[in-house]
């Protein structure tokens, strides 16, 4: 149930403005009430949808906490991938990382580092993981990309990543789940590292 208007609101309760944001205030902190930006305030929970929708884990999260998100799922994902993946999946995760090798600038590297991701999540021929890995990506992107490029036009021929995607993608050709989830969360603890480093000297 939506509620009134502020205005009229105020009118029915005989309360200052003050004391109704406040009072709403506390009612959405104990869930009973929800608000929409330019929808209004609701009754109840907020549903799912609204909960989850890109812009506003983009408008709450943080480039830590994508990062962190993706070390707790994406070593999973990459373990599943090594049980899971086709030829075709391997001859995808290869192109991307020639791809990503052989990228000009910044954002196609960003690309293809995005498209590898996402290829790997497919090779587990599991459709929730592929949904949640596109979720992650779509965020990170929001979130993320940008914050990551040094003063250079692209990343450089030793840039940590691409020895890295290689041997993520090299344990799941040799279906070693260990080895690809291993792989996989010490790429992304490296990639935690820069973003640590890049908010650090921004300081």
């Amino acid at each position: 149930t939506k509620l009134p208007p502020e205005r009229e609101f105020r009118n029915i309760l005989g309360v200052s403005r003050g004391d109704l944001r406040k009072a709403l205030a506390v009612l959405e902190g104990e869930g009973e009430v929800w608000r929409h930006v330019g929808k209004g305030t609701f009754i109840g929970t907020k549903p799912a949808e609204d909960m989850f929708s890109f812009s506003t884990i983009s408008e709450q999260t943080s480039p830590a906490e994508v990062i962190r998100t993706r070390i707790i799922i994406e070593p999973v994902i990459a373990r599943e991938a090594a049980i899971q993946a086709t030829a075709d999946n391997i001859r995808e995760m290869r192109g991307c990382l020639k791809g990503s090798r052989e990228a000009r600038s910044w954002r196609q590297y960003e690309s293809w580092d995005n498209k590898l991701h996402s290829a790997i999540a497919a090779a587990t021929r599991n459709t929730l993981l592929v949904s949640m890995c596109g979720t992650m990506n779509t965020v990170r992107r929001a979130v993320v990309w940008g914050q990551l490029r040094p003063n250079k036009v692209k990343p450089p021929a030793n840039h940590h990543s691409f020895a890295e995607h290689e041997a993520i993608v090299d344990a799941i050709e040799q279906r070693d789940m260990q080895q690809a989830a291993d792989r996989m969360r010490c790429h992304l603890v490296s990639v935690q590292q820069a973003i640590l480093e890049i908010q650090k000297n921004a300081e």
